[in-house]
């Protein structure tokens, strides 16, 4: 098969879809693997390793990708890359369409197959393929947080940890999943008095369990919500629906009640973000400050500490690329329906339902589809 590896175009975005260590495997494995030139360089990866590993280095991007039956990717389309998509041509990638109805407009009409990494399962119900930069989402969280509670920042000039005679700032996670576990663990690290939200019992019995009380564990409602606004210094936004919209937990007239300076970091933001004053940023612009209080709403945050990033992704995703590559879309979506769960767009139907319902459109059932 020939399998294509874009340089990614968002903003600040570093990352690549596939290291040399990958292409070696695909190349291995009989398949035509094409790079073009410095795609891997932000991650620390130099078309020469790429070159050394099998792959073809191709510096023209219209040639990489007409040229490809398989186009792998990190973040979805930008627009001058949904109209290069053709018809015939299969897209594996971050999509997060139920925010963006434009771009799942785009890739109806190009008439692509589209794989979405974020809606992919497991036998035990987990997300296999956003797990890896969930986590890392989850760690920075805590790192934008504190930093953009420094005064020169906008923040109201709160040292997470506190001093001793000065109390720690307060830290509440909104959502105990893979986001909300890491950036708890991350601000216990730093010594912050870390308060998790969450409407499971078994998950925060969990992590009650695994970090001996030592954060609170609080069953999220809107009262818990009302007094998180109040009392934290840094909230984060942890909350995840797969593949639909997240919800709006904190609206605009609850930004009056919380401290003056304090900071929301929303990481639900590629899925429309869980406050309602949010709206996606970039590295180059990460904040900015509504009624007092600034937001940090990177939509790529695991972009910036791309070679972590980088090496944690793949090594997710290379085993299903290499399913897509050795037996094609459908039969390896036939033979794994967790795998199945992540086709989104095919041929100008959408496949899945969170998406069709945020737009009101009609979806197809995938598996039918795929047999």
């Amino acid at each position: 098969m020939k399998i294509a590896v874009p340089k990614e175009i968002k903003n600040h975005e570093y990352r690549v879809a596939l290291t040399p260590t990958g292409a070696r495997e695909l190349v291995a494995r009989g398949h035509q693997v094409t790079v073009q030139g410095g795609a891997g360089e932000g991650a620390g990866f130099p078309d020469s390793d790429y070159e050394a590993a099998g792959a073809r280095l191709e510096a023209d991007v219209s040639a990489v990708w007409s040229d490809a039956e398989l186009i792998l990717k990190v973040k979805e389309p930008q627009a001058e890359e949904v109209a290069r998509l053709t018809a015939g041509q299969t897209l594996f990638t971050y999509l997060h369409l139920a925010a963006e109805e434009t771009l799942t407009r785009g890739l109806m009409a190009s008439g692509a197959t589209c794989i979405a990494y974020e809606t992919v399962t497991d036998r035990q119900g987990g997300l296999p393929l956003l797990a890896p930069m969930s986590t890392v989402a989850g760690r920075m969280a805590v790192q934008a947080g504190a930093h953009s509670l420094e005064k020169a920042q906008g923040g109201a000039g709160v040292l997470l940890p506190g001093v001793p005679g000065v109390a720690p700032g307060k830290v509440a996670v909104i959502g105990g999943g893979v986001v909300g576990e890491n950036a708890a663990r991350m601000a216990l690290g730093l010594g912050a008095e870390v308060t998790v939200l969450d409407k499971s019992i078994p998950r925060l019995e969990t992590l009650d369990d695994r970090y001996q009380g030592r954060m609170k564990t609080v069953f999220s409602t809107a009262d818990a919500i009302d007094e998180a606004v109040r009392e934290s210094d840094l909230i984060i936004g942890a909350v995840l629906i797969p593949g639909a919209a997240a919800p709006k937990l904190i609206t605009r007239a609850m930004l009056a009640d919380m401290k003056p300076g304090s900071v929301l970091v929303d990481v639900a933001i590629d899925q429309g973000g869980c406050f309602e004053t949010s709206r996606a940023t970039t590295h180059a612009e990460p904040t900015y400050v509504v009624d007092g209080i600034v937001h940090y709403c990177v939509a790529n945050m695991p972009g910036a500490v791309a070679r972590t990033s980088t090496q944690a992704l793949t090594n997710a995703t290379l085993p299903f690329v290499m399913a897509l590559a050795d037996k094609g879309w459908q039969q390896a979506l036939a033979d794994d329906p967790h795998f199945a769960a992540g086709l989104n767009v095919h041929d100008g139907r959408i496949t899945y339902a969170a998406v069709a319902e945020a737009f009101g459109l009609e979806s197809v059932d995938p598996a039918t589809l795929v047999k």
